[in-house]
């Protein structure tokens, strides 16, 4: 890496410097604790997470940047990011005192590799150019092998720590986002139409390609074990489709907080691909097999934007289940009704509503409506997938503030 340049330098210190500042203000303790007990399943007021996503880039465009190298530009944007969520989000985001430096960990892949047709348009759609054409290309899948370049962690480290080791808590951060997606990994090598065909003709090989990913993913996870690059994610780590982990759940009795088990650790699986399925056919082809891989994990979650209605049965038999996704295309009445308390009812308001007409009364209504059908359930509002405000910053902000409300009225 380049070194950086003193000017950037300078710079980023300046901004750590107000990071670690809004991290010690008493909120930040107050809204750890609320988390902690709305995991556990307590009925604190709803919580309220906003995730900008693809809007990032009218929110905080490159233009705002102010360092020169490439490097020192990816660190800026991750400081202005957290001090931009504090100062225009009312939400429920944890700003916290730390850097982390990334283990060096890849791996070698699935034998495989993904190929698709591009329209041309920097954010535009693209069409699936299968690889897998028929059973006997399954022979070319391999599991893949992991691999950790310790002299490159502790270089990473080592330069964080020079940084922001005065300022910030710098930690060397293994793998702590635990998500399998088997349909998604199989749909970029053999195409999302042909998936539709294969579960009526050739229910066969999909199995066996479901099978042999669970097995890869498996094994994926159990070299993370044996390499010790599994890391708690108890914290402010992202989890699921949304929420954050923060729990004294786990790690389990008789962790090893360096070392954590399976069992001291949050995971989660989605199937979007599969919202149009049935789910008697989504059990048979996937979940059958997301639940084998969830099974040893010690908290779940489960779910994203596929609508999961008439689903919930099966996904409230995977063990430790404890979040739930409720999308935007859901019916907010129909799965509060099933799911209770039993699960965390995180639900995803549809971000088309800070895009076109920015109606304050429709959006009031529409959350109030929502909070209301839900009232029995431990509910937190993720605002994701919003991939445009058509420049208009402040609706994020104006949206929040409209949550904000409608969370304190509704209260636990």
């Amino acid at each position: 890496m380049t070194a950086i340049a003193q000017n950037d330098r300078r710079l980023l210190r300046e901004l750590a410097k107000r990071v670690a500042e809004v991290a010690a203000l008493p909120v930040q303790a107050e809204r750890r604790e609320l988390w902690r007990r709305h995991n556990r399943l307590e009925r604190v007021r709803p919580m309220l997470l906003v995730f900008p996503e693809g809007s990032w880039r009218e929110l905080l465009p490159d233009s705002a940047l102010a360092c020169e190298g490439e490097s020192a530009r990816a660190m800026e944007r991750d400081l202005r990011v957290r001090l931009y969520c504090h100062e225009h989000f009312r939400d429920d985001t944890v700003i916290e005192r730390e850097w982390s430096a990334r283990k060096a960990v890849t791996d070698t892949g699935w034998g495989l590799e993904p190929r698709r047709h591009e329209s041309g348009s920097t954010t535009g759609a693209w069409q699936f150019d299968p690889v897998i054409k028929e059973p006997d290309d399954l022979k070319k899948l391999r599991y893949p092998e992991v691999r950790h370049d310790a002299a490159e962690s502790q270089r990473r480290l080592a330069e964080a720590r020079e940084l922001f080791g005065d300022i910030l808590n710098v930690r060397l951060r293994g793998v702590r986002y635990i998500a399998f997606n088997l349909m998604r990994t199989y749909v970029y090598l053999r195409g999302l139409e042909q998936i539709m065909m294969d579960m009526y003709e050739n229910p066969e090989m999909l199995h066996e390609a479901m099978a042999f990913l669970t097995e890869g993913y498996r094994r994926r996870i159990a070299q993370y074990a044996e390499l010790g690059l599994l890391e708690l994610n108890n914290d402010g780590s992202y989890h699921s489709s949304g929420g954050v982990g923060y729990t004294d759940e786990l790690p389990r009795s008789g962790g090893d907080p360096a070392r954590p088990r399976l069992e001291d650790l949050w995971a989660s699986a989605e199937s979007q691909e599969m919202t149009l399925v049935s789910p008697e056919m989504h059990e048979e082809f996937v979940m059958q097999y997301e639940r084998r891989l969830l099974a040893p994990f010690g908290l779940n979650g489960y779910g994203c934007c596929e609508d999961l209605t008439l689903k919930l049965g099966n996904v409230l038999r995977i063990p430790n289940i404890r979040r739930i996704s409720i999308s935007p295309f859901a019916d907010v009445g129909k799965c509060a009704q099933q799911l209770g308390d039993r699960a965390i009812f995180s639900w995803k308001p549809h971000p088309a509503h800070l895009v076109g007409d920015f109606d304050e009364a429709k959006i009031r209504g529409y959350i109030r409506e929502a909070l209301d059908a839900a009232r029995g359930c431990v509910v937190e509002l993720v605002l994701k997938d919003t991939h445009t405000c058509e420049n208009r910053p402040e609706r994020f902000t104006r949206w929040t503030e409209i949550a904000r409300a409608e969370v304190e009225r509704r209260g636990g």
